[in-house]
């Protein structure tokens, strides 16, 4: 039944494809990449729930204007490791049905390192990877979240809570993965001795310094990021509450989950956004400050890029 859902996804992913491509007179072809764009969503995330996208508009304006866009669903909780393996089974499909060889990948928050875990054991099906507002060198909320002694009482009340959440999740978007949630695989991910540790192992992209850029181009994959530094955004965003509690763990600029500089790989395109962690994908409901482009733009800005490289 799963598989068969993330099946049908994708077929409908190049239906939607094919359609755009025959009405390509009233397309612009600005977004129209060589190869195909796919979505990966970070933790708790999903394809879609009582129809409210996670990417929230973004796959329709990429289409809109050519491209062939791709939303996967993978474990809402777990190491970025199982997670990769996950979205890797789903690139293979994605590249049997669509004819290309090659994908281009696009992670936010932990769809960031499970993105790069992907190119790192498949770079030939890998034309591109792109992170946003991704943990590559772990978030200091995870850090805060690590302190609770492990076994204890407090981390297994917490771990069940947060596992109930992922379990909701699962079951109302209809995830494909058959793996049980698991939270403190995801803090062990998370926080900075994990991210070190997974870093070692699968560096391609990362800065060697603590706030530079990382290689632009490793094993044919050119690997790009953005990023957001305002917690708070918009009055009307009920989240706003939660990002500007998560920035108060920070002593750098965050976008209240992420770092400024730990969302640093390859070629950063910009890491001071006004956007918090949500606002990332044009969450909630595209409440995003007034004062900044819109994060579909951003997007839009992004899959022209990829298009001009060739990709």
């Amino acid at each position: 039944m799963n598989k068969n859902k993330t099946l049908l996804a994708l077929c409908l992913g190049t239906a939607i494809a094919i359609s755009g491509n025959v009405q390509a007179s009233t397309s612009s072809g600005y977004t129209q990449t060589r190869y195909p764009i796919v979505l990966a969503h970070g933790m708790l995330g999903f394809d879609s729930i009582l129809g409210i996208d996670y990417w929230y508009g973004i796959p329709q304006a990429l289409r809109r204007d050519g491209a062939q866009v791709f939303v996967t669903e993978v474990s809402q909780l777990n190491t970025s490791e199982l997670r990769g393996e996950e979205l890797l089974h789903q690139v293979e499909e994605i590249v049997a049905i669509s004819g290309k060889p090659k994908v281009n990948l696009i992670g936010h928050s932990h769809g960031g390192p499970t993105v790069r875990y992907v190119a790192a054991v498949r770079p030939d099906l890998i034309a591109s990877v792109t992170s946003v507002g991704a943990p590559h060198k772990g978030s200091d909320v995870a850090d805060l979240i690590r302190k609770i002694p492990e076994g204890s009482g407090g981390e297994a009340i917490i771990a069940g809570l947060v596992n109930g959440m992922g379990a909701l999740i699962h079951f109302l978007s209809g995830s494909p993965s058959t793996n049980p949630q698991n939270s403190l695989g995801t803090l062990e991910s998370l926080n900075s001795e994990g991210a070190a540790r997974f870093n070692a192992k699968y560096p391609q992209g990362i800065p060697t310094s603590q706030c530079g850029e990382g290689a632009y181009k490793v094993n044919g994959v050119r690997y790009y990021s953005w990023s957001g530094t305002s917690p708070l955004t918009n009055p009307l965003d009920v989240s706003d509450a939660m990002m500007g509690a998560g920035s108060l763990a920070f002593s750098e600029a965050n976008d209240g989950l992420v770092g400024r500089c730990s969302s640093h790989m390859g070629m950063v395109i910009r890491d001071n956004y006004r956007m918090n962690h949500l606002d990332e994908v044009n969450q909630v409901f595209g409440l995003t400050s007034l004062f900044e482009t819109s994060p579909v733009t951003v997007y839009r800005q992004h899959a022209n890029r990829l298009k001009n490289a060739g990709l």
